[in-house]
């Protein structure tokens, strides 16, 4: 599977609001050469049967390093940042815990495919508590939203085409997005949705829950530091903000400017794995986003 290398601007000068005519980055047919099935590949891409059970082991110790990692490097940069007692290191520790909200949105969602533990009871209590629900994230609703993207990618009920149609674009367009993101517009949508769940009673299960797991973590920070604003600093106000920015940069290389098509090629992207990509965008090698979408049953 070759790579696609995302180009997500136009170079283009029409005016930010002007009806665009996006150019496709589909690549074109000469770039897919038909070459399925093969003695060990499907026609869709997928490991013969008798090859699939070893690539889809579940890695149950290194999956456990590293969600307990993820707490472990949320510990280190606060107890750093409140030694350090600066402005300028509360700044620093908010920008470093931005690509740490990238791995728990990573590890859920391989908790949501039911790849994180082999053990499903296990899984789902472990995604839900000690990933899921710390990253602000209602993984039951997400679960049921993300089967429906990997069953027709830009489909009727894509979910999450908001956040890749439209490419390329402009400059001023892409700037735009990524300032709502960054100054906390999409944040703040995102918080006064989880805030409307606690006063729906179809709802107000899982927002408390999540509300609950958030109000523990400021517990647990302010015990640890003795200091009440370092779980807003450290925790809440790179959700609302940086994390926005990552997330959508990371879907539009994923799938920006690609098409509804039956062949994955066309719909989903390789991100390519330079150092820096993984640490701020595609950790756990979930760059190779297109070979995710050909078997979404092999672990990380």
């Amino acid at each position: 599977m070759d790579e696609c290398n995302v180009r997500i601007v136009a170079d283009v000068t029409t005016p930010d609001e002007a009806p665009l005519t996006p150019t496709s980055l589909v690549p074109t047919a000469d770039a897919l050469p038909q070459v399925l099935p093969t003695d060990r590949l499907l026609a869709n891409g997928v490991l013969r049967p008798d090859l699939r059970a070893e690539i889809r082991r579940v890695p149950n110790l290194r999956n456990a390093v590293a969600v307990t990692m993820n707490w472990v490097w949320l510990a280190v940069i606060a107890g750093v940042v409140v030694w350090l007692d600066h402005p300028l290191a509360y700044v620093a520790g908010a920008v470093l815990v931005t690509p740490l909200y990238v791995r728990f949105a990573i590890l859920m969602h391989e908790a949501a495919h039911r790849m994180l533990f082999s053990r499903k009871g296990v899984n789902d209590w472990v995604g839900t508590w000690l990933v899921a629900y710390p990253a602000w994230v209602p993984i039951e609703l997400y679960r049921r939203g993300h089967m429906a993207h990997h069953r027709e990618e830009f489909g009727a009920n894509e979910p999450d085409i908001a956040f890749y149609r439209g490419y390329p674009t402009t400059w001023a367009t892409l700037r735009r997005r990524l300032v709502r993101d960054a100054v906390g517009i999409s944040g703040w949508k995102n918080l006064k949705s989880l805030l409307r769940g606690l006063r729906s009673r179809g709802s107000r299960r899982l927002a408390g829950s999540i509300v609950a797991v958030q109000a523990l973590m400021w517990a647990a920070m302010w015990l640890a530091t003795g200091r009440w604003y370092v779980y807003w600093i450290l925790w809440f106000v790179p959700w609302m903000t940086g994390w926005r920015v990552v997330n959508r940069l990371r879907a539009i290389a994923e799938h920006g400017g690609m098409a509804h098509s039956s062949d994955r090629r066309q719909t989903t992207h390789n991100v390519r794995q330079s150092w820096m990509a993984r640490f701020w965008l595609v950790p756990f090698n979930t760059g190779w986003h297109l070979a995710h979408h050909v078997d979404m049953g092999v672990p990380w």
